[in-house]
């Protein structure tokens, strides 16, 4: 090629490549939100990296279905018979550019892509009877919910990517406790027809049959002894539908875009191969009860990297299963890497449990920052759960304005937040010791390095079991500043603690029932008795 070629061949490049900036052409979201591979190195356990979905050329927009972005005109026909469109091309990408769409559920099929353009709103709708009521898991047990707003089943190659918004309707859905609102707000709901009340006029229900749900319940959120379609459909409104449903799916990608307002939890994949979020916004007002951002559950191989998340509940949740029901699936959470993530609000910012019955191993949390979470770094469980947590590796964590504990280990998990317990409910039996069995959950090999953390209250707490203590925990190079309270450890074993500065009043280490600690190198023999000292 001469010179002149050379010459006019880049000045065309140029030009395109101006023209291209100039109109506001977008690169694909994938390509805007690139994963730098380095994430898999010095990892310490072994881990496949996680596959991610690919998907030809193929594109169609929902208004070719006759999508209506005016608010009004239902679209969940135009979007899914997009969708089935494309499914049945053999994949490509369904488009949902700028508008606000109105929307019941949809159904995500294998080899979809579905892009939000920019300043694209999915609205989805209040009226509870497009979602119906269906076999499918919450809170780690089978149960009866509300069709999701998203779902997927047995999907393989899948993503939803893009730039816009989705809203889950969930206050249509939510009852709400009135010590998470202001008065204002509290008053403001109480205007709202059809909302009731409990007998003790601190929570509302949007109606009756959410309040005769409630009223059903003897174990976190699902219902009992309600048998027909008939009662069924009077509880609906307290079925409350994850906002996100992703069971048995390989090959998933979440990206770029935000998911808010969700009526209980917000994403939650289940028993999900190679799943990724990235680059993902989740926005839940802080009084939303079961307002989880991210619950991970029984999945193997994912990624959780650069999202922003504001829960009403906890913030990045892995769970595997409640109880027997859990220890039956037998699916752990595992090999699932935790980074470069922002928590605004919740319960917890990294939370384990505490249904983790399958079990949860195999996890690296590092680069994280926690703003005025209930705690940080957050591991629940109680007798009865079983399972194993282990292989917990977590660095590199910025923390401030922490209410309760920057870091939290709690093998008496009693079902509430940590700033709702009272001084009943702290008050664990220490004296009865059951036998160890199935039943028994345990927590080991757990990590935890270069912490720093200005506002807390307690500033660290491990509370093992008597009959299955924590084990082989090792925490260093931790900086903890106004805190109301030091360092707690009970029923621990095998604890190592290296270069921990707590700045409160008090005592900064308070220990009992502890065999094995080492400080700063030095042994500690701490047995039964209570202990109470500085660093």
């Amino acid at each position: 090629m001469n010179t002149l070629s050379k010459t006019l061949k880049w000045t065309f490049t140029i030009c395109v490549a101006f023209i291209l900036a100039s109109c506001g052409c977008q690169k694909s979201s994938t390509d805007v939100y690139a994963i730098d591979e380095s994430i898999y190195e010095n990892l310490p356990f072994n881990m496949a990296k996680v596959e991610q979905p690919s998907f030809p050329a193929y594109e169609v927009n929902i208004k070719d279905f006759g999508a209506q972005p005016n608010g009004i005109f239902i679209n969940t026909d135009a979007i899914n018979n997009a969708i089935k469109a494309v499914n049945a091309k053999g994949g490509g990408k369904v488009v949902i550019s700028e508008g606000l769409w109105l929307t019941g559920p949809i159904q995500l099929l294998s080899n979809v892509n579905l892009f939000l353009d920019h300043n694209a709103l999915v609205l989805f709708s209040d009226d509870h009877k497009l979602y119906p009521i269906i076999g499918t898991s919450f809170e780690g047990l089978e149960t009866r919910r509300c069709t999701s707003p998203i779902w997927a089943l047995d999907a393989e190659n899948v993503a939803i990517t893009g730039f816009g918004t989705f809203d889950g309707a969930g206050d249509s859905w939510r009852y709400v406790k009135k010590g998470k609102m202001t008065e204002n707000q509290w008053k403001a709901l109480l205007n709202k027809p059809g909302g009731v009340l409990n007998e003790a006029k601190d929570i509302w229900y949007p109606n009756a049959g959410s309040l005769k749900g409630a009223k059903a319940t003897s174990d976190f959120n699902n219902p009992e002894n309600i048998h027909t379609d008939a009662d069924w459909d009077e509880i609906r409104t307290f079925l409350r539908p994850v906002l996100l449903s992703f069971r048995s799916c390989k090959k998933v990608l979440f990206e770029g875009v935000t998911f808010k307002n969700s009526a209980s939890w917000c994403i939650h994949p289940l028993s999900c191969e190679h799943i990724t979020l990235n680059n993902v916004k989740v926005s839940n007002p802080w009084y939303s009860q079961n307002g989880d951002a991210l619950d991970l559950e029984s999945c193997t191989n994912a990624l959780i990297i650069n999202c922003l998340f504001d829960a009403g509940d906890d913030a990045i949740c892995l769970k595997s299963g409640k109880n027997e029901s859990g220890r039956r699936r037998g699916q752990p959470c595992q090999n699932v890497i935790v980074k470069n993530n922002t928590v605004l609000h919740g319960h917890g910012g990294f939370v384990v449990g505490s249904e983790m019955s399958g079990g949860v191993k195999n996890i690296f949390v590092s680069g994280c920052t926690f703003m005025g979470t209930d705690v940080g770094l957050r591991f629940k469980s109680t007798r009865g759960r079983g399972g194993i947590v282990e292989n917990i590796y977590i660095e590199n964590i910025q923390m401030i304005n922490i209410p309760n504990e920057p870091l939290l280990f709690d093998l008496f998990y009693g079902g509430k937040a940590q700033s709702e317990l009272t001084d009943e409910d702290r008050n664990y039996d220490y004296t009865t010791v059951p036998p160890v069995t199935e039943e028994t959950p345990a927590f080991r090999n757990i990590h935890i390095s270069n912490v720093t953390c200005k506002g807390s209250g307690r500033a660290i707490f491990f509370n093992g079991l008597p009959e299955m203590p924590v084990e082989n925990i090792s925490v260093k190079d931790v900086v903890i500043t106004d805190a109301k309270e030091g360092v707690v450890i009970s029923q621990a074993k095998d604890v190592k603690l290296e270069n921990i500065t707590i700045e409160t009043t008090g005592p900064q280490l308070q220990m009992r029932d502890v065999d094995n600690i080492k400080i700063n190198g030095e042994d500690y023999k701490i047995g039964k008795g209570l202990v109470k000292m500085d660093f």
